[in-house]
């Protein structure tokens, strides 16, 4: 019984498609050539890839047969192109983030003083953020607030991509893995009780379902984690929606697209913070509008119990 839970909620999976040996090809290469050389060969890796592996085109089905529902066949086949060349683009800027260093790569601060100003408060921040863009791009603009930022990041067995702080240097981030014990609430409470930020990903349950409340997202249900509200009702910590968006080869935008302050609600169901987990998914069906290649969710989130890949 507890097996079959254990496969029920786990829907995604952060393999990466290539081998060790083609990831190493592509950090080589940005040492060698840059950003450009890389995505000179990204191009020729993701058209053979969507044209010959009926994995890598499974894997954007999910979302782009809800997104484009009207289109089939080359069409389909293109938006698919699109989708694998808009995530492979950002593994290679993070990759180039981290051996280069951000030379050549700019972040609009547009929102930045809106987040000093809720830093400032003294409550902590929990900044809600999603598989769209690069968001580990747009957290490197983070050290401009001078405060320490908490990740919750989980690495799966076979995720051979590197993050950003993974190429050399100083990690400028601290880790809190929600595989630990409960789920890292313990460490992400007194990260916000001691004025820190917290960065939560509000697109994808970690472990059980027990800690989401399903929403209708481009036309059916998802299951959402509500726990970065609850965190923010039991900590006084305001919570901002932030949806890192690439704008163009070398430009980044961090876009703040909303502010809540979440009231103690008490009690453990989720039914109290369904309002916020409303306001989230609103946003992130206006992002998919907006940017419909940089959503990046590759994985069926509207199928319950199916185990899928996914990459983010």
């Amino acid at each position: 019984m507890k097996e079959a839970t254990a496969q029920k909620v786990k829907k995604w999976s952060s393999k990466s498609i290539g081998s060790r040996f083609q990831h190493w090809i592509f950090y080589s290469l940005i040492r060698l050539g840059g950003r450009g050389a890389a995505y000179l060969l990204l191009r020729c890796v993701v058209f053979y890839y969507v044209l010959f592996s009926p994995a890598v085109r499974r894997r954007c089905f999910p979302y782009l047969s809800r997104r484009f529902p009207q289109r089939q066949g080359l069409a389909r086949l293109v938006d698919c192109y699109r989708l694998s060349l808009g995530i492979g683009e950002v593994l290679v800027d993070r990759a180039a983030l981290g051996i280069l260093g951000t030379g050549g790569i700019t972040v609009d601060q547009v929102d930045l003083a809106r987040l000093e100003e809720l830093v400032g408060q003294g409550k902590g921040l929990i900044l809600v953020t999603s598989h769209v863009g690069s968001w580990q791009g747009a957290m490197a603009v983070l050290k401009f607030l001078a405060t320490p930022v908490n990740l919750l990041i989980h690495r799966q067995e076979g995720d051979l991509d590197r993050h950003f702080f993974e190429h050399g240097g100083e990690n400028p981030f601290r880790i809190i893995d929600p595989a630990g014990y409960l789920g890292g609430t313990l460490e992400m409470m007194g990260a916000l009780k001691k004025g820190e930020i917290v960065c939560i990903m509000g697109d994808r349950a970690m472990g059980s379902e027990s800690g989401t409340i399903k929403e209708r997202f481009l036309g059916g249900e998802v299951a959402f984690p509500y726990s970065p509200y609850k965190l923010a009702a039991a900590t006084g910590a305001p919570v901002a929606f932030i949806f890192p968006t690439k704008v163009n080869a070398t430009r980044y935008a961090l876009n703040l697209a909303r502010v809540l302050s979440v009231p103690h609600l008490g009690g453990r169901s989720g039914e109290p913070y369904r309002p916020f987990v409303k306001e989230y998914v609103a946003e992130l069906e206006r992002f998919t509008v907006q940017h419909p290649y940089q959503f990046f969710n590759f994985f069926d989130m509207w199928e319950d119990g199916a185990e899928t890949t996914g990459k983010g």
